[in-house]
């Protein structure tokens, strides 16, 4: 068996047990024509199929090409999906002295909003998209696509989920382009973290997997620039994968000494 084979067989399994114990059977996602919503969504539809529903929410900032990559994989797979446009609300939202970053973030909470409202009406979970690049490096929106109920692939680099995607036979136009959250024209993943996912993720699992030390990184021959920045920005964005902090006035604390797993039941 293929190492992603493997993988694919305990994401399905991770999936269906995660979602089904909480007596839910339906799930959402928010798919953009990028790589990690498609890789969510193949898994999903081959777990969930018809109780699975893709929401796809273009604004003015879409490029074409996301649109048609998302509409061609819900054909090529048969993926039931809707379209749920957040242009109005962001246009009338649009100041003129919106930075981008301003308006990437705010597209990427009316989309989240959009999606936990039509999981309500569906009786649905969120799933995530997000990946282990983009969590350990802070490269998501906190309350934005960072939301979700579960997350199959947060702990996948995104190497691995381009890997991970060619197994699932996921379109090639999709794995082919350039990462992007597609928040503005030409937005580019690596252009704005400023170096390739594939040094990236070296970096990452050195630091995070392998424990190396920054001095034993750059020793081994990697960029001290771009281990430096992997770091402080591991450290900088911790505050984006916890919960936000409980001021302690009691004997048992909401997240420091009152921690029932997740799916604790009497």
């Amino acid at each position: 068996m293929s190492r992603y084979e493997l993988i694919t067989r305990y994401l399905e399994n991770f999936l269906s047990n995660e979602v089904r114990k909480t007596g839910i059977r339906k799930v959402v996602i928010g798919l953009s024509g990028g790589l990690d919503s498609a890789v969510v969504a193949v898994l999903a539809q081959r777990v969930f199929g018809a109780d699975l529903l893709c929401v796809k929410m273009p604004s003015h900032y879409s490029s074409q090409n996301s649109i048609d990559d998302a509409d061609a994989l819900c054909q090529t797979f048969g993926i039931r999906s809707e379209v749920c446009s957040i242009e109005s609300v962001l246009r009338a939202c649009e100041t003129s002295d919106m930075s981008r970053l301003r308006i990437g973030n705010f597209s990427a909470r009316l989309r989240m909003a959009t999606l936990f409202d039509v999981s309500a009406r569906e009786g649905a979970l969120v799933l995530g998209t997000s990946n282990k690049s983009e969590l350990m490096l802070g490269y998501g929106t906190l309350y934005g696509d960072l939301a979700s109920a579960l997350n199959p692939i947060g702990d996948l680099y995104k190497t691995e989920v381009f890997e991970l995607a060619r197994y699932l036979e996921i379109n090639d136009s999709i794995i082919s382009k350039p990462p992007s959250a597609d928040l503005w024209a030409g937005q580019s993943d690596e252009s704005e973290i400023g170096y390739p996912y594939v040094d990236l993720d070296r970096v990452l699992r050195g630091y995070v997997e392998a424990r190396y030390t920054k001095e034993e990184l750059i020793k081994a021959g990697e960029n001290p620039e771009l281990v430096n920045m992997v770091v402080d920005r591991i450290y900088k964005n911790q505050f984006k994968r916890k919960m936000p902090i409980i001021a302690k006035l009691t004997s048992r604390t909401i997240n420091h000494d009152f921690n029932y797993p997740r799916d604790i039941t009497l």
